[in-house]
């Protein structure tokens, strides 16, 4: 009897010893190449990326600079919404031909209650130019304003950027600009970081991206 208990957990320890060495096999093979120092990269956003409220020098983009050594174009403009993005992202692709885009969009179009499928399509067409100019992309989550997440301080991204990810198959980082935006100390108003915002955001960032790879 305890010969049979022994070999019975030799087996369970084997498949679980088996489990995590597949795991960490998908792991190595999903990560990306790391883009050296001097690589270009474009942030392509709204106000939560141009920095409304703060400095250009405060914004999350040039920060990241800094962390990475990359050379970060600040893509955001005020008030954009996936469209009007969507609209500059052929002209800034050709202007500086960057080896990786960051999508930060489509909180203006929940503001302005934009239909979602319209977001969709718009986010959807930005990461097919993004690829048809041989860049690589990263899809950044924003948070969807309502009632609910500003009483309670936990704002979280709706569901269709996730199902985008995965339809195009690039990473997703989900959760940090609605982690800094839940934190009334780290916003300079309802829908924008402060300094201190944009620092921890620049700080999540970085470390999502050297999660996926692209970051040292």
């Amino acid at each position: 009897m305890a010969s049979l208990m022994n070999a019975s957990k030799l087996r369970y320890l084997f498949l679980l010893l088996a489990a995590a060495i597949l795991l960490a096999a998908c792991g190595g093979r999903n990560k990306e190449a790391a883009l050296p120092a001097g690589s270009t990269v474009l942030a392509l956003g709204d106000s939560l990326t141009a920095g409304a409220g703060v400095s250009t020098e405060q914004a999350w983009p040039a920060l990241l600079e800094k962390k990475t050594r990359w050379e970060i174009v600040n893509g955001g403009v005020n008030g954009n919404t996936s469209a009007d993005a969507l609209k500059r992202l052929p002209h800034l692709l050709e202007q500086h031909d960057p080896k990786l885009v960051l999508v930060a969009l489509g909180g203006n179009d929940m503001l302005r209650h934009v239909p979602e499928t319209e977001t969709v399509a718009n986010l959807d067409r930005i990461l097919t130019l993004v690829r048809a100019h041989d860049a690589k992309a990263v899809l950044l989550a924003t948070p969807e304003p309502n009632l609910m997440g500003a009483v309670f301080q936990h704002l979280s991204a709706p569901p269709f950027y996730q199902q985008i990810a995965e339809r195009q198959q690039v990473p997703l980082i989900e959760n940090a600009i609605a982690e800094v935006l839940s934190d009334p100390q780290l916003k300079g108003d309802q829908v924008h970081p402060n300094a201190a915002g944009h620092a921890l955001l620049a700080e999540k960032i970085y470390g999502e991206l050297q999660a996926i790879g692209y970051a040292r």
